[in-house]
C-alpha cells in the first residue's frame, strides 16, 4: 500500500494549522464567514458567550478556516474537502475529520486526526503532555500581539533566564531576503500602532495569495511536488513571523519552524498509529511514553577531499570543475534525503534539516521504517562506492524517541543521543565489515578500457568511452558531469528531478536512481507538466540565487545549494589591460565566466599609460563557526524540536543565502561592487570557502566578521578564518590545503575567534585595527610622504617588515629594534627629502610621526604587524 499520497494529505493539514494566525493578525476580509467558521472549527465556541471567554484568544483557529477558503479560491490550492484518505467530511456534529478541521480544531481536539495534529504542535512547542492546556490554551494573547516581532535564539544562546523586556533585538516583519534575515534593535522594527502593524501582515498575507499563484497548476496534481513548492512559499512569507504571541511565552519561534515541525510530527505519529492499526483519540492524547517517533540523520563524509581532488587535467578545468563538484554535492545530498523520504513514503515537510551535506527527517518508528532504512543505507553505500570508489559516502543514524523525549526538560539528552549514533555510524562507513556486503569492488580492474586508461580529472576512475570521445581526452562519467555542471550552472537556474531520462536533457550519471536535468529558467521547466501530471517529476528546485533587489520567491521549491561565480561586465571591458597576459581568457566578454587568473588581477590599479600596479595573486579564505555543537546542545535555556529547526535552518541562511549574494551585490563603504570578484566555492551549514582578488578578499573578511556578528547578535558566537595568497597557477587542492592549515591555526589560538595570514593569527579584534586603523595610518604617511617626493619605498618597507620580527623576538640582540627603526626611519627621509628650511622642518614633523605611529604600533602588535606592512608592499608591485 502506497501511503505517500494520504501521508502529503496529513502533512498539509498539521503544516496549515496555524494560517489563521498570519489571516487574523492580516485582518482578511471575511464577509460574514467569521461566526460560520467558529462554529465549525471551534467546537468548544458556545452560541451567545463572549467570544474571549468562550474560546479564550484562539480566534486565530477559526481564521484557519478562512485562511484555507481563500487560499483554496486562488484554484493553486489543493482541493482536500472531498473524501481523501485519511480524512473524512463524514459530520459528527460539528466535528468532521475533513483535513480543514484537523488543522482548525488543534486547541479543542475532539477526533482521532484532530488530537494527531494537536499533538504534534504541543509536542513541536516543547510542552509536557498536560502542561498545554494550563501554560498556553488558557493564557491570552498580549493586548499588543500584532506588535509582538520574533526575537532571535542567537541573542539568548548562553543567558539563562533571560527575559523578554531585556532582549533588544527582532527581526523585521518582512519577506524572506538577504536583508531581512538581519536582526534589528526593537524600536526600530516594533511599530508604534496595532493599524501600521497590521498592515505588515496583511502585506504577507496578500504576497503570499499572489505567491501561490506561481506554482505551476500541472503540478497540483502531484501532491508531494506542490507542497514541496509551498513549503518554500509559507518559508518566505512567514520566517519571520512569531508563532506564539501568548502572555508568558516567548516569541521566538518563527511561524514557518512550528509548522514545519508539526507537520514532520504529526505525519510520523500518524504513520505509527496507522500501521498499528489505531484510531483511538485516547491513544493519541495519551500515549506520550511510547517511542512512536524515528529521528533519522544523515551525513555526508569526505566533501572536501572530494570537491578538491586532482588530477592531470584538473588545473584546466579548475573553475568548472569547483563549480560542478561543490554543487555535486549539493545535489547528492538532496537526492539522498528524497531517497529516503521516497523509501519512507514521506512527503518533503518530513525533512526538517538539509544543509551543508547533513539531513534530518522524521519517521515513525515501525519495523517498515526500520527495514526502509536498512535498505537505503545499503543502496547509498552501493551507489557511493561504485560511482566514487569510497572517496564519499553517507552515514544514516537513527534514534527513537516517545513525545516526552520533545519535553524541553529531556530534548538535550535526545539531541546528544542522536549524534552519538551519527558518530558511530561514521565508524562504521559502507559497512565493509558487515556479513552481507556487497563486494563492489570485485570488478574494479575489469572496467579499466586498456586504450582509455584512467580518467585525466580524478587520476583514479575508470575512463568512460562516450565522455572521453566527446571530451577529446580520458574521462569518467562522475567527472563529465561535473564539468558539464560547471558550465550549466551560470547560464541555468531549475533542477528537475525525474525517474526517467525521457525528453529531458539529463546529466550522465543516475543520482541515487534518479535522473537530473538543469534547465534555464520556470518557462522552460514549465514545459514537463507532462511529466508532473503523470508522476514521472518527482522535484523542481530553484538553486538561482537572489535577485538584487533580495527577490527569492518564483514560484518553484527553493533549495540554497548555488554558489556566486564572478561574470565580466561593461566595466571589466574597459580594463581589461589589468590582465595582462591573461587578457586573451577574457574573450568573448560578454557574460562570460572569469577563470581564476583573470580574478587574480582584479585588483591591479592603474598607474599611468598601459602600466598596472598591483600583486597578481588570489587569496582563499576558509571559516566556519567556533563550538557550534556546544552553540546547539548546550546554548539554549529551553530546546525545542522547533527551536532546534529554527536555528539550524538560521545558521545556514547566513552562508548560504546571505554570503553569495553579496559577494554579487554588496558595496563596500564608498558604495563600490568590490566583492563581485569572489568564487564562492560553497557556502551552508556554518562554513564557507571563498577565492578572490588578494587585496578585496582581505577586505571581505572584515566585512564577513562584521555582518555575521550582526547577524547572531551575541558576542558569544563568533567565526575563525583562514587566509592563504597564492599566485593563481597553484593547484586547487593546495588553495584549499592551504587555507584549512591557516583555519586550524586560527582555531589553535586560545579563544579561537581569530583570523590566520601570512602564518600570524590574530583575534578579529587586533586584525580590524591592523587592517583598517594601522594601515589607514601607515597610507596616510605614505601620501605625506610622496607630496615630498619620498613615497615608502620597497626596501623601506622589507626594512620594517625585518624590525617586525625583531619586535617579537626574544633574542638579546633583537632588543635594539626601537633605535634601529629610529636610525631607517630617519636615513630614509633624511636622504630623499631635501630642500629649503620650511621641507626639512616638515620632513622632521613627518619624521617624528612615522617614528610614532610605526614604533607604537611595533611595540603593541610585533610580529603582527606584518599584516598591513604587506598589503602596502603588494599594493606597490609592478
Amino acid at each position: 500500500m502506497n501511503l505517500l499520497e494520504p501521508s502529503t494529505r496529513v502533512a498539509l493539514a498539521a503544516f496549515m494549522h496555524d494560517v489563521g494566525k498570519l489571516a487574523e493578525r492580516a485582518g482578511i476580509e471575511h464577509h460574514g464567514r467569521l461566526d460560520a467558521h467558529k462554529t465549525l472549527y471551534c467546537p468548544w465556541h458556545q452560541e451567545g458567550s463572549n467570544p474571549r471567554a468562550g474560546w479564550h484568544s484562539h480566534i486565530h483557529a477559526a481564521y484557519t478556516g478562512l485562511a484555507w477558503d481563500a487560499l483554496e479560491e486562488t484554484g493553486h490550492f489543493p482541493d482536500l474537502r472531498r473524501d481523501c484518505r485519511p480524512f473524512s467530511t463524514a459530520a459528527e456534529g460539528n466535528a468532521t475529520d475533513s483535513a480543514v478541521n484537523a488543522a482548525s480544531a488543534h486547541h479543542r481536539p475532539d477526533t482521532f486526526l484532530q488530537w494527531i495534529v494537536a499533538t504534534a504542535d504541543r509536542v513541536a512547542s516543547g510542552f509536557e503532555r498536560d502542561e498545554f492546556d494550563v501554560k498556553y490554551n488558557h493564557s491570552k494573547e498580549r493586548e499588543n500581539h500584532y506588535r509582538a516581532r520574533l526575537l532571535t535564539l542567537f541573542e539568548q544562546i548562553g543567558q539563562a533566564s533571560i527575559e523578554e523586556g531585556k532582549l533588544e533585538w527582532r527581526y523585521p516583519l518582512q519577506a524572506l531576503s538577504p536583508a531581512s534575515i538581519f536582526p534589528q534593535a526593537t524600536a526600530a522594527c516594533t511599530p508604534h500602532d496595532n493599524a501600521s502593524a497590521r498592515a505588515e501582515y496583511l502585506a504577507l498575507w496578500e504576497a503570499l495569495l499572489s505567491g501561490i499563484r506561481k506554482i505551476p497548476k500541472a503540478h497540483l496534481g502531484l501532491l508531494p511536488l506542490w507542497l514541496d513548492h509551498f513549503d518554500s512559499l509559507w518559508l518566505t512569507m512567514t520566517h519571520a513571523i512569531p508563532s506564539a504571541t501568548a502572555f508568558g511565552v516567548k516569541p521566538e519561534v518563527s511561524l514557518y519552524d512550528h509548522s514545519k515541525a508539526t507537520a514532520a510530527l504529526a505525519t510520523a505519529l500518524w504513520r505509527w498509529h496507522h500501521e498499528q492499526g489505531s484510531k483511538d483519540a485516547r491513544a493519541v492524547r495519551e500515549g506520550w511514553s511510547e517511542a512512536k517517533i524515528l529521528l533519522v540523520l544523515g551525513d555526508f563524509f569526505g566533501i572536501q577531499d572530494f570537491i578538491f581532488a586532482e588530477g592531470g587535467a584538473t588545473q584546466k578545468h579548475a573553475h568548472k570543475l569547483l563549480r560542478g563538484r561543490s554543487f555535486q554535492v549539493s545535489l547528492l545530498a538532496e537526492c539522498a534525503a528524497l531517497k529516503l523520504l521516497e523509501a519512507l513514503q514521506l512527503p518533503s515537510t518530513s525533512q526538517i534539516i538539509n544543509a551543508a551535506g547533513k539531513f534530518l527527517i522524521v519517521a515513525p518508528n515501525t519495523a517498515d521504517a526500520h527495514a526502509a532504512i536498512a535498505r537505503c543505507r545499503r543502496e547509498l553505500n552501493d551507489w557511493c562506492l561504485k560511482h566514487t570508489y569510497g572517496e564519499i559516502g553517507v552515514g544514516l543514524a537513527s534514534t527513537p524517541a516517545s513525545c516526552n523525549d520533545f519535553t524541553a526538560d529531556r530534548f538535550g539528552e535526545l539531541t546528544k543521543r542522536l549524534f552519538a549514533a551519527l558518530d558511530t555510524a561514521k565508524h562504521q562507513r559502507f559497512d565493509l565489515c558487515a556479513a552481507d556486503a556487497t563486494g563492489t569492488f570485485d570488478d574494479f580492474l575489469d572496467r579499466f578500457d586498456n586504450t582509455l586508461g584512467v580518467c585525466e580529472i580524478n587520476g583514479r576512475h575508470p575512463a568512460d568511452p562516450v565522455s572521453s570521445a566527446n571530451r577529446g581526452y580520458a574521462l569518467s562519467l562522475l567527472a563529465d558531469d561535473q564539468i558539464r555542471i560547471g558550465e550549466k550552472l551560470t547560464r541555468q537556474a531549475r533542477l528537475l528531478v525525474a525517474r526517467v531520462a525521457e525528453s529531458l536533457p539529463v546529466l550522465g550519471l543516475d543520482y541515487f536512481g534518479y535522473r537530473l536535468a538543469i534547465v534555464p529558467s520556470a518557462e522552460e521547466s514549465g514545459k514537463y507538466g507532462e511529466l508532473a501530471r503523470n508522476g514521472t517529476l518527482l522535484r523542481v528546485w530553484d538553486f538561482d540565487a537572489a535577485e538584487a533587489d533580495g527577490t527569492l520567491w518564483r514560484g518553484y521549491a527553493r533549495r540554497f545549494v548555488n554558489s556566486y561565480v564572478p561574470r565580466f561586465d561593461a566595466g571589466d571591458a574597459q580594463t581589461a589591460g589589468k590582465y595582462g597576459r591573461w587578457e586573451v581568457e577574457a574573450e568573448p566578454q560578454s557574460a562570460a565566466i572569469k577563470t581564476l587568473n583573470l580574478i587574480a588581477c582584479e585588483d591591479r590599479q592603474a598607474t599611468g599609460g598601459d602600466r598596472w600596479q598591483g600583486e597578481i595573486a588570489l587569496v582563499t579564505i576558509k571559516g566556519d563557526i567556533d563550538n557550534l555543537g556546544e552553540i546547539f546542545q548546550k546554548g539554549l535555556e529551553k530546546p525545542t524540536f522547533a527551536k532546534m529547526a529554527s536555528l539550524s535552518r538560521q545558521v545556514n541562511a547566513f552562508f548560504a543565502l546571505w554570503l553569495p549574494w553579496f559577494c554579487e551585490h554588496g558595496r563596500d563603504e564608498y558604495g563600490i561592487a568590490r566583492y563581485r570578484n569572489t568564487y564562492t566555492v560553497f557556502a551552508g551549514g556554518d562554513d564557507f570557502f571563498l577565492i578572490g582578488p588578494w587585496d578585496s578578499t582581505l577586505v571581505l573578511a572584515t566585512t564577513l566578521r562584521e555582518r555575521f556578528a550582526a547577524y547572531v547578535a551575541n558576542p558569544q558566537i563568533t567565526f575563525s578564518a583562514g587566509l592563504s595568497m597564492n599566485p593563481p597557477k597553484t593547484p586547487i587542492r593546495q588553495l584549499a590545503r592551504n587555507a584549512e592549515e591557516a583555519l586550524a591555526a586560527a582555531k589553535n589560538r586560545p579563544g579561537k575567534n581569530a583570523v590566520t595570514l601570512w602564518q600570524r593569527s590574530v583575534s578579529w579584534t587586533e586584525w580590524q585595527t591592523l587592517m583598517e586603523q594601522r594601515r589607514a595610518a601607515l597610507e596616510a604617511l605614505m601620501a605625506r610622504a610622496g607630496g615630498h617626493g619620498a613615497s615608502f619605498s620597497s626596501g623601506l618597507i622589507y626594512a620594517l617588515l625585518q624590525l617586525s620580527d625583531r619586535a617579537e623576538s626574544t633574542l638579546p640582540k633583537d632588543a635594539i629594534w626601537r633605535s634601529q627603526l629610529h636610525y631607517r626611519l630617519a636615513r630614509f627621509f633624511r636622504d630623499r627629502v631635501k630642500g629649503d628650511e620650511t621641507a626639512r622642518n616638515r620632513r622632521e614633523q613627518l619624521l617624528a610621526d612615522a617614528i610614532r605611529e610605526i614604533g607604537g604600533a611595533l611595540g603593541t602588535y610585533k610580529g603582527a604587524y606584518r599584516l598591513p606592512l604587506s598589503v602596502l608592499l603588494y599594493r606597490q608591485r609592478e
